[in-house]
Order: C-alpha cells, then structure tokens, then sequence
C-alpha cells in the first residue's frame, strides 16, 4: 500500500505540474524498476483513478483544510487517498496508515500526524462532506470551462457525456484481416476465458481488458488494440488497392495499419516525432505491413513531399483530445480554453498544407478525438468556405448520436469520441 501510495501521488505531482500522464508513468517505471507488476498495476490504476475523479476528491478534502500543504506530493497523497476510500475496496485503515507513513517519509515525520488527521477526521464526516458536493465541476469532475462548452453544445446530453468521461473505456481489438478471420479471433479469446463479441467490420470488444501479453495472436500479429470509434477511419478513407495513400499524422500507426490491412495500397506514414515515428514502424512489422516512413512536418510540404498528388489523405490531426479523456484523464487539467484555439489554427494550418497534395477526384478524410465544434465541424465548415474546389461527403454509415452533428461520435459504452469529415477535391 506505501508504493502503491507513493507512486500514485508523485504520479499526480508531476501531471498537476504539466507532465502527461503518459510520459509520467514511463517515468516513474523506469525510476522504480523493482515494484511488482501487481503492485505497479494498482498504483497506475490509483494515479488514473484520482486524476479522473480529481475535483471530486479536493473538493470531498476541502473542507478539512485551511490550506493545502506546502509539499505537493502530500496534498496529491490525500487526494489518492480519498480515491481509493471512494472508489476500491482498500481498507480505510490500511489506506490511513500507509498515507501518513508515506508522508512521514517526505516530510522527515512532520507530515505524519497532519495527513493520519485529516484522513481519520474524513472517515468520521464522510456522509456530510459528500452531500456537501453541489457545483458542477466536484459532480462531474470536469473543469468548469469545458463543462460550459459541452453544456452549451450538446444542451440536452452533456450530463450523459461527462458522465461517461468518468468510465473506465472498452477494450477492443481490431483483427488483422490479412492474417486471420474474426471469427478465428472470437474462438481463440474464448479458449482463453476472455469473453468477446464483434463489433464493426474488422473489430472484437472485450468484456475486460487484459494485458496484451495475454491476447491470444497479439505477439503475432494477428490482433491490434484499437478503438472502435477509431477503426471508423479506414472504411470511411474508401482506400482501394493501388491508390497512392498518405497518412499525415501517423503515429502510433494504428489507422495506417488497418489501411493496410484494408486494401493493399501505396502509404506514406509521415510523422514529426521520430520516437512517435518508430513506433509505427514497429507496429507495421509486429503486423506484417510495409509503409514508406518520413519524418517531417506534415504542414511543411518542401520539407517531404515529391510532388506527386495523392489519391488519399488521411489527417488525423493533433487536437485536444476531449473525446478521449476516459483513456487519457490527465488531458481534464492539462487543457487550458486558449489550447482549442492554438489546436484549431494548426489543424487549419494542416489542412490548407494536405490539400495542395490532393489530387483531382480524391479524398480527405479529416479526423480528430475531439468533442468540440471548434476542431470539428466549425473547422470543416471554414475550410469549405475558403476552398470552391472542395466538397463535403455524406457519411450515412456513421453511427451518429441523436443531437450531435454530422461526423460527431460521442463518447459512449462502445466507443471514444471521435470526428470524421471526408473531403472530395472536384
């Protein structure tokens, strides 16, 4: 329980600070390499759970503080704390003791009596302090701004949308049609106690989720993890065998790979991360699939592009992520209002850039993990209006929410939020 502790407070320290989550646990695995895999688990699950529950958990502590302590990593260890008396099955006084041993530990025993305090005084006034939640942002566990955003674009399923932020996400696979069949797939997770049921033309989704290591083919290449709101992103490119295919923000692969398992097509993976960028190689190999790799910024076209127009291109743009927030919760408190404004310039930026390497009669598929009309469809309605040679494509197979627009996936107990335009160059 004390690393368990240890490692989910300097994990929610360092995102606060503005580190991803991501990053941060690459991090802190590397700094600690002798944790159990077990213990390692349970502190990653804490360090998500706090972060998606996290104006909850300050504002259920608020009241029991005049101030927050000076050490971060204490304040960070009270919130863990109050997650796992919220949210597991932890014991509370093994959850107390360990939390004032810990920060015993970081504050040279100053801290232990304030944090074994506070916790005891919480345990005794839990049901008062939890009726006392009644703004928006402690109910939901969102940030006021985009609460506002969501409230005011999808006026009648913006409670449904937050609420569903604050899930745990599916886990579904895609099958490498090049290797294996769905059905081989659904009998071999079977065989393996892990139950499943199709989704999509390419896509299992798993009653759990299991390490990779444990999917029946993974190591083969016959199975991908992948989103089904994202494996929307091939059938919707409409690639056929032979067109000349570009997809302009690669990494980590996983659109680029169903591509190709799609249709035996000429791709361009281009990314501007070479970490971001290896990969996608890694992920085509582990598949079985072949790509031409660059390295360069898709926006700067003297920098990569030959000049010979594409018959596809595929611009998963950078965005804020507000569809995926259930898989990525430190996104919540690392956005800030003026980031959709800066991320909506440079997918325009991006846009105009990928245009030019259309060619006549091809298509754009423009795609974000984002929920706001900014990004998405107030961005597709302004390039239209500064390009006559463009024109917008009916997307009658999406699985469009009632009250959302054209494009719009919402999140939901199937899928991440997600995007789609498709552009036809005349």
């Amino acid at each position: 329980m004390n690393d368990i502790q240890r490692f989910a407070a300097n994990a929610v320290t360092r995102v606060l600070a503005g580190a991803s989550l991501t990053a941060t646990l690459d991090h802190l695995r590397a700094a600690e390499p002798t944790l159990t895999a077990h213990t390692r688990a349970a502190a990653q699950d804490a360090a998500y759970g706090t972060l998606r529950w996290l104006t909850r958990v300050q504002a259920l502590l608020a009241p029991l503080l005049r101030k927050l302590p000076d050490d971060p990593r204490v304040a960070a260890l009270l919130w863990v704390a109050v997650y796992q008396f919220e949210y597991t099955r932890a014991a509370p006084h093994a959850v107390v003791n360990a939390a004032a041993a810990v920060a015993g530990r970081w504050t040279h025993g100053h801290g232990t009596g304030f944090v074994n305090g506070v916790l005891r005084n919480y345990l005794r006034r839990r049901e008062a302090l939890a009726a006392g939640l009644v703004t928006d942002e402690a109910r939901y566990a969102h940030p006021h701004w985009w609460i506002e955003v969501l409230r005011e674009q999808y006026p009648a399923r913006w409670r449904e949308i937050l609420d569903v932020n604050n899930t745990h996400p599916p886990f579904t696979l895609r099958v490498n049609r090049r290797r294996t069949t769905r059905e081989a797939c659904l009998a071999a997770l079977a065989a393996a106690g892990i139950p499943a049921e199709p989704v999509q033309a390419d896509g299992v989704q798993c009653a759990r989720a299991v390490p990779v290591t444990q999917v029946p083919g993974f190591s083969e290449g016959n199975v991908s993890v992948q989103d089904a709101g994202a494996q929307w992103a091939a059938p919707l490119l409409d690639a056929r065998d032979g067109l000349r295919v570009l997809d302009a923000c690669a990494a980590p692969g996983g659109k680029a790979a169903h591509v190709l398992e799609y249709a035996a097509v000429d791709l361009t993976a281009l990314d501007r991360d070479a970490v971001r960028l290896r990969r996608v190689a890694d992920n085509l190999d582990r598949l079985g699939l072949k790509a031409r790799l660059i390295e360069a910024d898709a926006g700067n076209l003297p920098a990569w592009w030959d000049g010979v127009p594409y018959d596809r291109v595929l611009a998963d743009v950078p965005c804020t992520a507000s569809g995926i927030v259930r898989r990525h919760p430190d996104v919540k408190w690392l956005r800030r209002p003026a980031d959709v404004a800066a991320l909506a310039a440079e997918q325009s930026r991006l846009l105009e850039a990928l245009w030019q390497v259309l060619a006549r009669g091809g298509k754009l598929l423009y795609i974000t993990c984002s929920i706001f009309a900014r990004e998405n469809d107030q961005q597709v309605a302004n390039f239209l209006s500064r390009h006559a040679d463009a024109r917008r494509l009916p997307l009658p197979a999406l699985p469009v929410a009632a009250g959302a627009p054209d494009g719009q996936l919402l999140p939901s107990a199937s899928h991440d939020g997600f995007f789609y335009a498709a552009l036809e160059k005349r």
